[in-house]
């Protein structure tokens, strides 16, 4: 039987995870694992909404940060990093906080990845040289070909997931779908999963205040400081790609900002698709009393 825990807290893009996650982990006396596959990365930071310092002086986190955008790092990586740091933390805590909004790194640790091929690294390094001549249309059109079942789930605008199923069904000559859903073995844990949200006008609000914010704090500065690595996979990300778009005098400041706010409340919208797909959530309206979300929790804890 499974005596250890982790909380899971799940939502939308500013909509509260980092107050709950801290919250969370000080009343269990515990740390928190952050899967937010935008903040591992040092040279992101505003535009990625790290918690400051006194949200992480507040609790210790864990993988904030520890990349650089030149180094490679999947979620398989992740995934294997995660867990170890878990097996460690579970020695001495009952309890662990997961904390994130990119729902492949929630589940890569929460459920574990579907198991693929080994492919040549040159696949993937054509296509991203496709990508970098071609642009997007061009992985998405290649996608729609090779596996048109995974093309019609697929976020369409996320590269490192066209390329991701590109190159397993170019390596392996079969669709990438059908590596998807196998059997996986269970964690050693239980995971108790608290989904933030609101109304969708009151998302979209918060969303739009917090890119205010972002572009006051410095966004285009540090957008800036990254626009020579623009092509990077860790760059094609909402609120860098649309001012990499301004910098090479594309687009206007005032449209590029307001492309940030409608990708990202896109982006929002499809979280809330992926996280709901768990039926076993226990959702929390993202300004409900933290003392009744700890309650419920630990009901679900003595259960």
């Amino acid at each position: 039987m499974n005596t250890k825990t982790l909380l899971s807290v799940v939502g939308p893009t500013a909509i509260g995870k980092t107050k709950l996650a801290i919250t969370l982990a000080q009343h269990f006396n515990t740390e928190i694992i952050s899967a937010d596959s935008r903040q591992f990365f040092k040279e992101m930071v505003i535009g990625t909404a790290v918690p400051d310092k006194d949200e992480l002086a507040a609790a210790p986190h864990h993988f904030i940060q520890h990349k650089s955008i030149l180094e490679s790092y999947s979620v398989g990586d992740f995934e294997k990093e995660a867990l170890k740091k878990l097996d460690n933390l579970f020695k001495e805590k009952d309890i662990v906080v997961l904390v994130g909004g990119s729902g492949l790194y929630v589940d890569a640790v929460t459920k574990g990845l579907d198991s693929f091929p080994k492919i040549d690294a040159s696949v993937r390094a054509s296509l991203n040289t496709l990508f970098e001549k071609e642009g997007i249309t061009a992985l998405q059109q290649k996608l729609e070909n090779l596996d048109p079942e995974y093309y019609n789930k697929v976020d369409k605008d996320n590269p490192h997931r066209l390329i991701r199923a590109l190159e397993v069904c170019i390596g392996s000559g079969k669709p990438y779908s059908t590596f998807l859903n196998q059997e996986k073995p269970k964690r050693p844990f239980n995971v108790i999963t608290i989904g933030i949200t609101a109304d969708r006008e009151i998302i979209y609000d918060r969303i739009n205040t917090r890119v205010d914010l972002m572009e006051q704090n410095g966004l285009l500065n540090e957008a800036k400081a990254l626009t020579e690595h623009q092509n990077l996979n860790a760059l094609q990300t909402v609120g860098y790609r649309e001012l990499f778009q301004f910098f090479n005098g594309n687009w206007t400041l005032e449209f590029a900002l307001s492309e940030i706010k409608k990708n990202t409340r896109r982006f929002a919208k499809r979280q809330l698709t992926w996280f709901k797909k768990n039926k076993e959530t226990l959702w929390v309206n993202f300004n409900d009393d933290p003392k009744n979300i700890i309650a419920t929790i630990k009901e679900k804890l003595q259960a």
